[in-house]
């Protein structure tokens, strides 16, 4: 629990976003910041409830080889294989991290205070092997605030139904379309349907969809540049927060729905839409611009460390920033569509890219710890 000293302590903006009904996520996890008491620090002074994880983030925390020395030389001297030292540094990291937050879950019975890992990025087109790895997740970091982050491919909707369906939690990731999200959300209810038909506490299970943001801006803002016209050039930058806001639009449709309403009955949680890439890619932008147009009710919005301390620093929290913007989103996507910006492409092309990025960080990862255990087992003999 956050004191009251505490909470006087906590940056206005950051502290105004959970009085919105914006839940504060960190994305970023190592061992140096959970040993370093940074992690913990982080709950009083940035008002975080949440850590996520991703692949990209353990290549960068373990490739580092710092904090994990002594965890490597024994995985080294034991000779087990890389992919389980992996497994076994990463659960032990995501164990941990839920231990220092499980205060805030417990607060908020149980909606924050959740730390999200990843299923093996390269099963994403398995569903079968997405949903062994995310049981066998479950098992090994052994915590009711884990979160077992499943990717909302097309193999990946039916293994988010299986999960939820044994009662385990899921943040499923890398959501780029509307039309995707929209399974995703009803995947989710599938689960949670045959979760009661199984006579399991609905009350226990929760879920976030991630909804990437920066990413599509990234990938539109190039090819209206290209375009290079006065019209082309005015909507750079909006079609992230658009796609983002629809997002919620369809949210609330889904939730207030007679499927959802069966559910809530027996005491379901909703899934709660995720704001995930919200670190500014473009320096012309405002580097809190995915945060302060994001703001409403019922969402997370994980940041980088580097957005977190910009939002603590200047960051301005005025309110609601997406329920009265449904009309100018559809326009502005609807005009990047009449430029000749095929929406449907751009959002394939970021799940294919997003997935194939978390695969080449993954085997980055796995490298550079085969290396520093090759290393190990040298200096041992």
């Amino acid at each position: 629990m956050i004191t009251m000293t505490e909470a006087t302590a906590t940056p206005e903006p950051l502290r105004r976003l959970s009085d919105e009904g914006v839940s504060v996520w960190l994305d970023d996890l190592s061992r140096k910041r959970i040993t370093s008491g940074n992690l913990a620090e982080l709950l009083t002074t940035r008002h975080v409830v949440g850590v996520t994880t991703n692949p990209s983030i353990f290549q960068a925390a373990i490739g580092s080889g710092e904090g994990y020395e002594e965890q490597l030389a024994d995985l080294a001297v034991r000779g087990v294989t890389v992919d389980e030292a992996v497994r076994m540094m990463t659960t032990a990291d995501v164990r941990t991290a839920a231990d220092i937050l499980h205060p805030v879950y417990e607060a908020s019975g149980g909606r924050d205070g959740r730390v999200s890992i990843e299923v093996d990025p390269r099963l994403a087109h398995d569903t079968a092997a997405t949903v062994a790895e995310a049981r066998q997740l479950a098992w090994l970091v052994d915590r009711p605030n884990v979160m077992i982050k499943i990717p909302a491919t097309r193999a990946g909707l039916p293994a988010i139904t299986e999960v939820i369906a044994q009662g385990i939690s899921v943040n499923v990731t890398l959501i780029f379309s509307l039309e995707r999200y929209r399974e995703v959300m009803a995947a989710y209810l599938a689960g949670l349907e045959r979760a009661r038909e199984a006579g399991l506490d609905l009350s226990a299970i929760h879920s976030v969809a991630s909804f990437f943001v920066s990413r599509v801006d990234t990938e539109i803002d190039k090819r209206l540049t290209l375009l290079g016209t006065d019209e082309a050039l005015a909507l750079k930058g909006r079609a992230a927060l658009a796609n983002a806001r629809l997002a919620y639009e369809a949210y609330e449709e889904v939730f207030a729905g007679d499927r959802w309403l069966a559910l809530s009955g027996a005491r379901a949680n909703k899934q709660r839409p995720l704001w995930a890439s919200t670190g500014v890619k473009d320096p012309a932008y405002k580097d809190t611009l995915y945060v302060e147009d994001l703001v409403a009710p019922g969402t997370v919005n994980t940041m980088p460390e580097a957005t977190l301390d910009a939002t603590a620093d200047h960051g301005r929290v005025t309110g609601d920033t997406v329920t009265g913007g449904y009309a100018q989103a559809r326009a502005d996507l609807a005009a990047v569509e009449r430029l000749g910006i095929s929406y449907d492409e751009v959002v394939t092309q970021l799940e294919d890219e997003g997935v194939a990025k978390f695969a080449t960080a993954w085997q980055d990862l796995l490298d550079a710890v085969t290396k520093s255990m090759d290393s190990k087992g040298v200096e041992e003999q």
